[in-house]
């Protein structure tokens, strides 16, 4: 499923699969291996929020933020983007806790894509196995839905 939104500002879910174990070129985190799996990078845009998600999912771009180095690999790729529109930048934080806490996810590394933020332990979870989507929206979990892009 597609869909065109109108919204130009707020919070994202981006599912990255990787097949195959691998690295990424920030010193910080070049002792890591990532395992093979699905990757769950909360983000938030106050503005532009289309050309944002756009722009994750390119293979083919200039290296700004930590969460390039994963999507911009080889061996991963965006397979769904879950938006949900016109929510707080707060959402951002409470998405990432609720991804940890009720699903069960874990946290991938420690710091990674919360920069602008002093609560969160990282924004970047992973999971071995790929997330159900109807148990990711369902209303228990998360009141706010969101539109699913599948890229």
């Amino acid at each position: 499923m597609h869909k065109i939104i109108n919204s130009d500002s707020g919070i994202y879910l981006l599912e990255i699969y990787a097949a195959i174990k691998f690295k990424i070129d920030i010193k910080r985190y070049s002792h890591i291996i990532f395992p093979p799996g699905y990757y769950y990078y909360t983000g938030s845009a106050q503005k532009n929020l289309l050309k944002r998600i756009e722009r994750h999912c390119s293979k083919s771009k200039t290296i700004h933020w930590n969460i390039d180095h994963i999507t911009d690999n080889k061996n991963t790729k965006v397979t769904r983007v879950f938006i949900f529109k016109d929510s707080a930048k707060s959402f951002e934080c409470e998405l990432t806790n609720i991804l940890h806490n009720s699903l069960k996810l874990a946290f991938s590394v420690r710091g990674f894509g919360n920069s602008d933020c002093n609560t969160c332990t990282s924004h970047l979870l992973y999971h071995s196995a790929r997330l159900d989507e109807h148990e990711l929206i369902s209303s228990s979990i998360i009141n706010q839905q969101p539109i699913i892009e599948v890229f």
